[in-house]
């Protein structure tokens, strides 16, 4: 069924005038009458009837009107789901409980009149598919890892260099140390059971480790960030890494430590990823906001691997 038809129909019946209707569509009156035909032979029935004060509906037109106004609202609605602006702006955040979900958030809380859609992909080349095939608008991840380059059309621009810290329980070494520097690290135990072969972060840490020496254990079962700091919380020689701009809520009672990390300070970097033309305007708000509040660096010397010393240019901003 012609929608352009339809329109022209609804149209009529609420203005009850062809000349009327076609003002209102700005058509001529005989395009409207074109369209009215087409639709009447499209269904096999008479939808209208003329008489000397405009137009009349049929009782097959009466019939109609009700599904007629539910499809042009369902076209709009349509629409408006696609319509950059209007639809909700989707963003990947790898993990809710990471550094970017706070980015996200802190955006939200700026500009809560734009709707956003939050997601969590795994993986950098399921995230950078799905920023270049229009799934998602928006990504953030370490650009780029050995062996890995962004497709043409993706803009990356950086956003935030996540300090890391060393988590440790109560009776871990360095529980009392004002701060640790990374080679004091070679020979420990870094439990990290989701740092996954493939991924930029599993890249990142290796390359830490090939740096200081630290041991990235991995072994074991992935229970959660909950079950990882019950078992720091009670050994003395198991550690992880972790930040304090992870969200995330200390259990009561583990007495849990955030060392931090210095000469040099290791560095996660994240950058935000889009495609270049994309037009929606909630992703030039985002990344604006992102640019403009990106947190200094720490102070003193920092790390990170090799492959993302050298920042993303920022791609050319998507139209409005």
């Amino acid at each position: 069924m012609d929608l352009k038809a339809v329109r022209a129909f609804v149209a009529i019946a609420d203005s009850g005038q062809f000349q009327k209707a076609a003002v209102d569509l700005a058509l001529t009156q005989q395009a409207v009458s074109k369209r009215i035909a087409a639709l009447e032979k499209d269904l096999g029935v008479r939808l209208l009837v003329r008489t000397p004060r405009g137009a009349e509906l049929t009782i097959d037109g009466q019939a109609l009107l009700p599904h007629a106004r539910v499809l042009l609202q369902a076209a709009e609605r349509a629409t408006t789901a696609v319509r950059p602006g209007d639809r909700a702006l989707r963003v990947d955040v790898v993990g809710r409980r990471a550094a970017t979900g706070g980015l996200v958030q802190g955006f939200h809380r700026a500009r809560p009149e734009i709707a956003l859609d939050v997601v969590t992909l795994f993986d950098v080349e399921t995230a950078v598919t799905a920023v270049r095939d229009g799934a998602v608008d928006a990504t953030f991840r370490a650009v780029t890892m050995p062996g890995h380059r962004l497709p043409d059309g993706i803009g990356a621009v950086p956003v935030l260099d996540e300090p890391l810290h060393l988590c440790v329980g109560p009776g871990h070494a360095f529980a009392r140390a004002p701060w640790v520097s990374p080679a004091q690290l070679a020979g420990h135990r870094i439990w990290m059971p989701g740092n996954v072969p493939g991924t930029e972060w599993h890249a990142y840490y290796e390359a830490l480790a090939a740096e200081f020496g630290p041991s990235i254990d991995t072994i074991g079962p992935n229970f959660g960030l909950e079950a990882l700091l019950d078992t720091i919380a009670g050994s003395p020689t198991v550690a992880t890494f972790l930040s304090e701009r992870t969200p995330h809520v200390w259990p009561a009672g583990h007495d849990l430590r955030l060392v931090p990390l210095r000469d040099p300070v290791p560095v996660y970097p994240h950058s935000l990823l889009w495609r270049t033309d994309n037009p929606h305007p909630g992703l030039t708000a985002l990344r604006d906001h992102l640019t403009a509040t990106r947190p200094l660096p720490p102070e003193g010397t920092t790390w990170c691997p090799a492959w993302a010393r050298s920042a993303p240019t920022p791609a050319a901003s998507p139209s409005a």
